[in-house]
């Protein structure tokens, strides 16, 4: 049943896809197709296949220790108020800010040490073998996005940026919406995995799995969203970047750490607006719903889920028929349907911390429908990383400007389909 459920999902996702397509007969569906048995052996390969999964248990295993031991920096600097094995010590600005700044240095060091390509080169090989259609270019950014951010990845492909077409352009928008950073994927174990070592490393394995997942899936998302129609325009070369962060090793680490401080006021300011403003509408449509006589009948109706008309009851019953698309068992269709529509409308840093709430809660209950939502919430897909890419890749291709303005939706569109597809295998595959 969950193998069909699954089949029926992909099949949904592609379909939104084509009916959004800018030349539905240019799609090439080879590409369309390989992309996403990529993503399916990439999925069985990390969570069922014994050798691969004890590698990537490895690596998770190692991700969470990298997050305890970078806690040794923050309880220097707040003192008791880090202590995890307090049930109190669990504050925001405490436990998950610091983990963005650690992890954008280490990656900034293992960039300038020339590891971090290494990697990436890896992943955008396999990648352009196997997904022959597609530029050197875009499978490197897209391969990058595992790693780095929306407006760090295009970094990697700099000298190409510039000349290419639409559809290239379209290919790094979607990557880097699809995806998130190394260093925000720190803060989102902790906000599910809380300070439980074993919840911690399952929440980092299946992540990491998405990241990896994710990729593919955005190259299927954007070229059918928007097919290469300019092939002769395209680059296959494939070439890792030879520019440094920093002038030498220390150099890096600080450029990183400041980036990382950067990014996580950012995240911290956003928060603190976002959150306060949905407390704010919620409240003047909870008035308005008292006003028109339907606060009542929402509760009824949703047995108490909800206390009457708010943003997470229009975003939950708006968005639940992409949580039964994806999976999701009924019980918990409506409230992955909310996390579903905080992500895309505010942040995935909002709907991660709602989503720990339900769980506390005992709303969150079956473990593939948790499963689902981990994978569905694990990307950049929200209008806000619209502005974001078109500042940051027009900063580094002035000319494109224009085009990363006119295709802003379709990459949002595209980011969102991309991590609903690796949400829809993991729930597939998922075996508990």
């Amino acid at each position: 049943m969950e193998i069909f459920r699954g089949l029926l999902g992909l099949a949904g996702l592609v379909f939104l896809c084509y009916l959004f397509s800018n030349n539905k007969k240019a799609i090439d569906w080879k590409l369309v197709g390989t992309g996403l048995i990529l993503q399916l052996v990439f999925a069985v390969g990390i969570l069922h296949v014994p050798f691969f999964r004890d590698i990537f248990e490895y690596i998770s295993q190692g991700f969470v220790t990298l997050i305890n031991l970078s806690h040794k920096g923050t309880e220097f600097l707040f003192g008791n108020l880090a202590d995890q094995s307090q049930s109190w010590a669990f504050v925001f600005a405490v436990q998950v800010l610091p983990n963005i700044v650690f992890f954008a240095a280490l990656s900034a060091l293992l960039y300038y040490l020339g590891i971090l390509q290494i990697i990436v080169f890896g992943f955008a090989w396999i990648m352009s073998k196997t997904m022959k259609q597609i530029s050197g270019a875009e499978s490197m950014s897209t391969a990058a996005n595992i790693f780095l951010g929306q407006t760090e990845a295009p970094l990697m492909v700099k000298p190409y940026l510039a000349g290419m077409t639409k559809s290239e352009i379209l290919c790094i928008m979607v990557g880097g919406m699809a995806n998130t950073a190394g260093s925000v994927l720190a803060a989102y174990v902790g906000f599910l995995g809380g300070a439980d070592r074993e919840q911690q490393e399952f929440y980092a394995l299946h992540m990491l799995s998405q990241s990896i997942m994710s990729a593919p899936a955005a190259i299927v998302c954007a070229k059918m969203l928007f097919p290469q129609t300019q092939g002769e325009l395209v680059a296959r070369d494939l070439k890792v970047p030879k520019e440094k962060i920093g002038s030498n090793v220390l150099d890096a680490i600080a450029n990183g750490t400041t980036d990382g401080l950067k990014l996580a006021l950012n995240v911290a300011g956003m928060l603190v607006v976002f959150i306060a403003l949905m407390a704010v509408f919620n409240y003047l449509l909870h008035l308005f719903g008292g006003l028109i006589g339907i606060n009542g009948q929402i509760v009824s109706l949703t047995d108490n889920r909800f206390d009457g008309l708010s943003l997470q009851f229009l975003f939950g019953y708006l968005f639940a028929p992409l949580a039964w698309l994806m999976g999701a068992s009924s019980h918990d269709m409506i409230y992955i349907g909310q996390l579903l529509g905080e992500k895309t409308v505010i942040n995935e840093f909002v709907a991660y911390i709602s989503m720990s709430e339900m769980m506390k809660e005992g709303l969150l209950t079956d473990p593939r429908s948790i499963v689902i939502a981990t994978y569905a919430l694990c990307g950049f897909a929200n209008f806000s990383s619209i502005g974001i890419q078109i500042g940051g890749i027009g900063a580094l291709a002035p000319n494109q400007r224009q085009n990363l303005s006119s295709l802003g939706i379709k990459s949002l569109i595209g980011g969102t389909i991309a991590c609903f597809m690796t949400a829809v295998i993991a729930g597939m595959l998922y075996s508990g």
